[in-house]
Protein backbone atom coordinates (compact mmCIF):
# COMPACT_ATOMS: atom_id res chain seq x y z
CA UNK A 1 0.00 0.00 0.00
CA UNK A 2 1.23 3.20 -1.03
CA UNK A 3 1.34 5.92 1.34
CA UNK A 4 1.36 9.54 1.35
CA UNK A 5 2.13 12.64 4.04
CA UNK A 6 -0.48 13.67 6.04
CA UNK A 7 0.11 17.78 5.20
CA UNK A 8 2.97 19.29 6.13
CA UNK A 9 5.16 17.68 8.69
CA UNK A 10 2.64 15.52 8.99
CA UNK A 11 2.56 11.45 9.33
CA UNK A 12 2.63 9.16 6.19
CA UNK A 13 -0.84 7.25 5.95
CA UNK A 14 -2.24 4.71 3.09
CA UNK A 15 -3.74 6.33 0.17
CA UNK A 16 -6.93 4.16 0.87
CA UNK A 17 -8.58 4.54 4.55
CA UNK A 18 -11.82 3.35 4.85
CA UNK A 19 -14.89 5.36 5.57
CA UNK A 20 -17.32 3.90 8.33
CA UNK A 21 -20.66 5.47 7.14
CA UNK A 22 -21.43 2.65 5.43
CA UNK A 23 -21.09 0.03 8.12
CA UNK A 24 -22.89 2.07 10.40
CA UNK A 25 -26.55 1.40 8.08
CA UNK A 26 -26.62 4.55 6.61
CA UNK A 27 -26.51 3.00 2.83
CA UNK A 28 -29.09 -0.34 4.09
CA UNK A 29 -28.48 -2.46 7.39
CA UNK A 30 -25.40 -5.00 7.75
CA UNK A 31 -25.14 -6.90 10.22
CA UNK A 32 -22.47 -6.67 12.50
CA UNK A 33 -20.57 -10.09 11.52
CA UNK A 34 -19.99 -8.40 8.53
CA UNK A 35 -19.23 -4.45 9.46
CA UNK A 36 -16.70 -6.40 11.93
CA UNK A 37 -14.94 -8.65 8.98
CA UNK A 38 -15.13 -5.58 6.81
CA UNK A 39 -12.88 -3.50 9.15
CA UNK A 40 -10.67 -6.63 9.76
CA UNK A 41 -10.33 -6.95 6.27
CA UNK A 42 -9.37 -3.27 5.58
CA UNK A 43 -6.44 -3.36 7.74
CA UNK A 44 -5.22 -6.65 6.85
CA UNK A 45 -4.82 -5.55 3.29
CA UNK A 46 -2.71 -2.08 3.84
CA UNK A 47 -6.19 0.67 4.43
CA UNK A 48 -5.23 1.66 7.93
CA UNK A 49 -6.65 5.00 8.27
CA UNK A 50 -10.21 3.93 9.40
CA UNK A 51 -12.29 7.44 9.44
CA UNK A 52 -15.74 7.88 10.96
CA UNK A 53 -17.84 10.69 13.32
CA UNK A 54 -20.39 11.73 15.76
CA UNK A 55 -23.07 11.70 13.79
CA UNK A 56 -22.63 8.21 12.05
CA UNK A 57 -24.84 6.53 13.79
CA UNK A 58 -23.73 3.57 15.63
CA UNK A 59 -20.57 3.57 13.88
CA UNK A 60 -17.81 4.15 16.62
CA UNK A 61 -19.57 1.70 18.70
CA UNK A 62 -18.85 -0.66 16.38
CA UNK A 63 -15.21 0.38 15.67
CA UNK A 64 -15.16 0.13 19.34
CA UNK A 65 -15.85 -3.33 19.15
CA UNK A 66 -13.75 -4.25 15.94
CA UNK A 67 -10.69 -2.39 16.38
CA UNK A 68 -9.87 -4.75 19.54
CA UNK A 69 -6.94 -7.50 19.23
CA UNK A 70 -4.50 -5.24 18.35
CA UNK A 71 -6.40 -3.90 15.29
CA UNK A 72 -6.61 -0.06 16.72
CA UNK A 73 -2.59 -0.48 17.24
CA UNK A 74 -2.89 -1.48 13.66
CA UNK A 75 -4.89 2.06 12.44
CA UNK A 76 -4.92 5.53 11.93
CA UNK A 77 -8.49 6.22 13.39
CA UNK A 78 -10.23 9.54 12.91
CA UNK A 79 -13.10 10.84 14.21
CA UNK A 80 -14.92 13.75 13.92
CA UNK A 81 -17.30 16.59 15.84
CA UNK A 82 -20.73 17.08 14.48
CA UNK A 83 -23.93 19.28 14.56
CA UNK A 84 -22.70 21.36 17.94
CA UNK A 85 -19.32 23.37 17.53
CA UNK A 86 -19.61 25.15 20.83
CA UNK A 87 -16.55 24.47 22.90
CA UNK A 88 -19.06 22.51 25.41
CA UNK A 89 -20.02 20.39 22.21
CA UNK A 90 -17.15 20.18 21.09
CA UNK A 91 -15.96 18.60 24.60
CA UNK A 92 -18.19 16.73 25.18
CA UNK A 93 -18.26 14.75 21.84
CA UNK A 94 -14.83 14.33 21.83
CA UNK A 95 -15.69 12.34 25.36
CA UNK A 96 -18.29 10.27 23.54
CA UNK A 97 -16.49 9.28 20.97
CA UNK A 98 -13.93 8.35 23.15
CA UNK A 99 -15.84 6.23 25.04
CA UNK A 100 -17.59 4.72 22.39
CA UNK A 101 -14.41 3.92 20.46
CA UNK A 102 -12.60 2.48 23.88
CA UNK A 103 -9.82 4.51 23.24
CA UNK A 104 -8.06 6.88 25.42
CA UNK A 105 -7.32 9.19 22.01
CA UNK A 106 -8.09 9.53 18.49
CA UNK A 107 -5.21 9.99 15.79
CA UNK A 108 -7.16 12.51 14.02
CA UNK A 109 -10.25 14.61 15.31
CA UNK A 110 -12.40 16.84 12.55
CA UNK A 111 -15.06 19.54 12.62
CA UNK A 112 -17.32 18.03 10.46
CA UNK A 113 -18.56 21.06 8.77
CA UNK A 114 -18.83 24.80 8.36
CA UNK A 115 -21.83 26.50 10.48
CA UNK A 116 -21.05 30.26 11.23
CA UNK A 117 -23.56 30.04 14.05
CA UNK A 118 -20.41 28.96 15.69
CA UNK A 119 -17.53 31.80 16.00
CA UNK A 120 -14.95 29.35 13.79
CA UNK A 121 -12.14 30.62 15.95
CA UNK A 122 -14.03 29.20 19.35
CA UNK A 123 -14.22 25.97 17.93
CA UNK A 124 -10.52 25.82 16.52
CA UNK A 125 -9.10 27.06 19.86
CA UNK A 126 -11.15 24.13 21.57
CA UNK A 127 -9.73 21.89 19.41
CA UNK A 128 -6.03 23.10 19.75
CA UNK A 129 -6.78 22.44 23.41
CA UNK A 130 -8.21 18.89 23.28
CA UNK A 131 -4.97 18.66 21.55
CA UNK A 132 -2.55 19.71 23.74
CA UNK A 133 -4.60 17.66 26.26
CA UNK A 134 -3.69 14.15 24.44
CA UNK A 135 -6.55 13.48 23.10
CA UNK A 136 -6.28 13.97 19.57
CA UNK A 137 -2.45 13.54 17.62
CA UNK A 138 -3.72 15.71 14.87
CA UNK A 139 -6.63 18.01 14.08
CA UNK A 140 -8.43 18.88 10.57
CA UNK A 141 -11.64 19.97 9.37
CA UNK A 142 -14.12 18.64 6.95
CA UNK A 143 -16.37 20.30 4.29
CA UNK A 144 -14.51 23.76 4.26
CA UNK A 145 -13.93 25.96 1.15
CA UNK A 146 -10.52 27.37 0.67
CA UNK A 147 -11.69 30.58 2.36
CA UNK A 148 -13.02 28.75 5.31
CA UNK A 149 -9.80 27.32 5.80
CA UNK A 150 -8.24 30.12 5.62
CA UNK A 151 -9.93 31.84 8.81
CA UNK A 152 -9.46 28.36 10.76
CA UNK A 153 -5.90 28.42 10.56
CA UNK A 154 -5.88 32.28 12.16
CA UNK A 155 -6.67 30.55 15.59
CA UNK A 156 -4.68 27.30 15.32
CA UNK A 157 -3.05 24.67 12.93
CA UNK A 158 -4.52 21.67 11.24
CA UNK A 159 -3.61 19.29 9.61
CA UNK A 160 -6.06 18.03 6.74
CA UNK A 161 -9.44 18.57 4.99
CA UNK A 162 -12.18 16.25 4.29
CA UNK A 163 -13.85 17.38 0.66
CA UNK A 164 -16.17 16.01 -1.70
CA UNK A 165 -14.09 15.04 -4.73
CA UNK A 166 -14.98 12.64 -7.42
CA UNK A 167 -15.33 12.41 -11.12
CA UNK A 168 -18.21 14.43 -11.19
CA UNK A 169 -18.00 16.47 -8.17
CA UNK A 170 -14.93 18.35 -9.00
CA UNK A 171 -15.37 21.68 -6.83
CA UNK A 172 -12.61 21.33 -5.16
CA UNK A 173 -10.06 21.61 -8.20
CA UNK A 174 -10.11 25.80 -9.02
CA UNK A 175 -9.63 26.93 -5.36
CA UNK A 176 -9.25 24.48 -2.55
CA UNK A 177 -6.58 22.29 -3.80
CA UNK A 178 -4.15 24.76 -4.55
CA UNK A 179 -5.18 26.18 -1.42
CA UNK A 180 -4.08 22.85 0.45
CA UNK A 181 -0.91 22.64 -1.40
CA UNK A 182 0.24 26.60 -0.45
CA UNK A 183 -0.80 25.52 3.27
CA UNK A 184 0.48 22.37 3.58
CA UNK A 185 -3.07 20.75 4.79
CA UNK A 186 -3.82 17.08 3.41
CA UNK A 187 -6.14 16.29 1.56
CA UNK A 188 -8.91 13.00 2.52
CA UNK A 189 -10.98 12.96 -0.22
CA UNK A 190 -14.30 11.11 0.18
CA UNK A 191 -17.38 9.51 -1.87
CA UNK A 192 -15.08 8.79 -4.92
CA UNK A 193 -17.82 6.54 -5.84
CA UNK A 194 -20.71 9.06 -5.63
CA UNK A 195 -22.57 6.79 -2.96
CA UNK A 196 -22.56 3.91 -5.64
CA UNK A 197 -23.68 6.09 -8.67
CA UNK A 198 -20.02 5.62 -10.11
CA UNK A 199 -20.05 2.23 -9.40
CA UNK A 200 -22.11 0.94 -12.68
CA UNK A 201 -24.48 -1.16 -10.56
CA UNK A 202 -27.66 1.12 -10.47
CA UNK A 203 -29.65 2.45 -13.24
CA UNK A 204 -32.50 5.47 -13.54
CA UNK A 205 -35.23 2.48 -12.08
CA UNK A 206 -33.07 1.37 -8.93
CA UNK A 207 -35.32 2.47 -6.18
CA UNK A 208 -33.15 1.96 -2.60
CA UNK A 209 -35.23 1.08 0.39
CA UNK A 210 -36.43 3.27 3.54
CA UNK A 211 -33.20 2.37 5.70
CA UNK A 212 -31.09 3.63 2.40
CA UNK A 213 -30.14 7.48 2.55
CA UNK A 214 -30.08 7.11 -0.73
CA UNK A 215 -33.53 7.03 -1.05
CA UNK A 216 -33.89 10.00 -0.22
CA UNK A 217 -30.50 12.65 -0.51
CA UNK A 218 -30.15 15.03 -3.79
CA UNK A 219 -27.02 12.99 -5.02
CA UNK A 220 -29.15 9.91 -6.36
CA UNK A 221 -32.44 11.60 -7.08
CA UNK A 222 -33.05 13.24 -10.73
CA UNK A 223 -30.91 14.99 -12.70
CA UNK A 224 -28.15 14.92 -10.55
CA UNK A 225 -28.36 11.01 -10.82
CA UNK A 226 -28.80 10.90 -14.18
CA UNK A 227 -25.11 13.04 -15.17
CA UNK A 228 -23.69 10.24 -12.55
CA UNK A 229 -25.29 7.59 -14.24
CA UNK A 230 -24.14 8.33 -17.54
CA UNK A 231 -20.68 9.10 -16.20
CA UNK A 232 -20.43 5.47 -15.13
CA UNK A 233 -21.91 4.34 -18.63
CA UNK A 234 -19.27 6.04 -20.92
CA UNK A 235 -16.46 5.56 -18.19
CA UNK A 236 -17.13 1.75 -18.18
CA UNK A 237 -15.81 1.58 -21.85
CA UNK A 238 -12.25 3.27 -20.52
CA UNK A 239 -12.54 1.01 -17.50
CA UNK A 240 -12.74 -2.04 -19.46
CA UNK A 241 -10.24 -1.02 -22.16
CA UNK A 242 -7.85 -1.04 -19.21
CA UNK A 243 -8.83 -4.38 -17.51
CA UNK A 244 -9.90 -2.88 -14.85
CA UNK A 245 -13.54 -2.36 -12.99
CA UNK A 246 -15.27 0.73 -12.77
CA UNK A 247 -14.65 1.14 -9.28
CA UNK A 248 -11.27 1.10 -9.47
CA UNK A 249 -11.21 3.54 -12.47
CA UNK A 250 -12.83 6.12 -10.54
CA UNK A 251 -10.87 5.79 -7.28
CA UNK A 252 -7.70 5.15 -9.07
CA UNK A 253 -8.40 9.27 -10.69
CA UNK A 254 -8.75 10.46 -7.63
CA UNK A 255 -5.32 9.35 -6.73
CA UNK A 256 -3.55 10.57 -10.10
CA UNK A 257 -3.10 13.86 -8.20
CA UNK A 258 -0.25 13.99 -4.95
CA UNK A 259 -2.44 16.61 -3.70
CA UNK A 260 -4.84 13.75 -2.55
CA UNK A 261 -3.68 12.15 0.33
CA UNK A 262 -5.79 9.63 0.98
CA UNK A 263 -9.02 8.57 -0.67
CA UNK A 264 -11.79 7.77 1.81
CA UNK A 265 -14.00 4.75 0.29
CA UNK A 266 -16.98 2.78 2.16
CA UNK A 267 -17.50 -0.61 1.99
CA UNK A 268 -20.21 -3.08 3.78
CA UNK A 269 -18.77 -6.53 2.60
CA UNK A 270 -14.50 -7.53 2.64
CA UNK A 271 -14.86 -8.58 -1.39
CA UNK A 272 -15.60 -4.19 -1.80
CA UNK A 273 -12.46 -3.99 0.15
CA UNK A 274 -10.16 -6.06 -1.97
CA UNK A 275 -11.69 -4.35 -4.37
CA UNK A 276 -10.87 -0.91 -3.84
CA UNK A 277 -7.28 -2.37 -2.81
CA UNK A 278 -6.42 -3.58 -6.16
CA UNK A 279 -6.91 0.46 -7.49
CA UNK A 280 -3.63 1.26 -5.13
CA UNK A 281 -2.04 -0.51 -8.19
CA UNK A 282 -3.58 1.71 -11.17
CA UNK A 283 -1.88 4.09 -13.48
CA UNK A 284 -2.86 5.79 -16.45
CA UNK A 285 -1.20 7.09 -19.37
CA UNK A 286 -1.76 10.67 -20.44
CA UNK A 287 -4.13 9.60 -23.23
CA UNK A 288 -6.07 7.96 -21.17
CA UNK A 289 -6.33 10.63 -18.23
CA UNK A 290 -7.38 13.20 -21.17
CA UNK A 291 -10.49 10.68 -22.54
CA UNK A 292 -11.40 10.29 -19.11
CA UNK A 293 -11.56 14.00 -18.68
CA UNK A 294 -13.07 14.60 -22.00
CA UNK A 295 -15.86 12.67 -20.88
CA UNK A 296 -15.96 14.43 -17.62
CA UNK A 297 -15.92 18.03 -19.09
CA UNK A 298 -19.13 16.26 -21.39
CA UNK A 299 -21.02 15.09 -18.52
CA UNK A 300 -20.55 18.74 -16.71
CA UNK A 301 -21.87 21.05 -19.48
Amino acid sequence: MEHRLLGKDGPQVPVLGLGAWPLAGGMGSVDEKTAISTVHAAIDNGITLVDTAQSYNNSEALLGKALKSGYRNRCFLATKVSRDYSPQGIRAAIENSLSQLQVDYVDLYQIHGWNPAYPIAESMRTMAQLQAEGKARYLGVSNFNAQQMAEALQTARFQSTQPLYNLVDRGIEAEDIPFCEHAGIGILAYSPLAKGMLTGKHSLETEFPADDERSRISLSQGERKARYLQAAKALDTVARDKGISLVQLAIAWTLRLPAITCTLVGAKHPDQVLEHVGATQVKFTPDELARIDEIGKGIQA
